[in-house]
């Protein structure tokens, strides 16, 4: 049950909300609109990337660090977290969610732990980086 939300770790923008399908202005290049159009890439202890991608429309897909993927719906709680509800690779019971630092954009960096309690450092990066044969690298 690992393929869940891998890199659902992240996100939350208190006022951004789903200003997602609006063009992009200045307000949406930090917070979790700093996600829309880059990767979100979690690193672990071991070494290996998971890599995240949110969309402006409310869905999200992601490659975990053993190659595996994954995707669902993203949402913001009244308490600014993002959660993310996965339905692929299978339909999670429960949604996953975590903060995501307000004032980052491209280059924000901070530590969270993943949902099974490990510890990632996040990075937002520009673009969207698809990862290689060696998934997890």
């Amino acid at each position: 049950m690992r393929p869940i939300l891998p890199l659902a770790l992240l996100l939350a923008a208190p006022g951004l909300a789903h200003a997602a399908t609006a063009a992009p202005t200045a307000a949406m290049t930090q917070g979790v609109a700093a996600a829309f159009g880059n990767t979100v890439k979690a690193q672990y202890p071991d070494g290996r990337y998971q890599r995240l991608w949110i969309h402006p429309d409310g869905s999200w897909e992601a490659v975990g660090r053993r190659g595996s993927w994954s995707s669902g719906k993203w949402s913001l709680k009244d308490n600014g977290k993002v959660c993310l509800k996965q339905s692929k690779p299978f339909p999670a019971p429960f949604r996953y969610c975590t903060d995501f630092p307000a004032g980052g954009g491209v280059g924000a960096v901070w530590t969270s732990k993943d949902m099974s309690g490990e510890p990632i450092r996040l990075t937002v990066v520009r673009g969207i980086e698809k990862p290689t044969a060696g998934a997890g690298s």
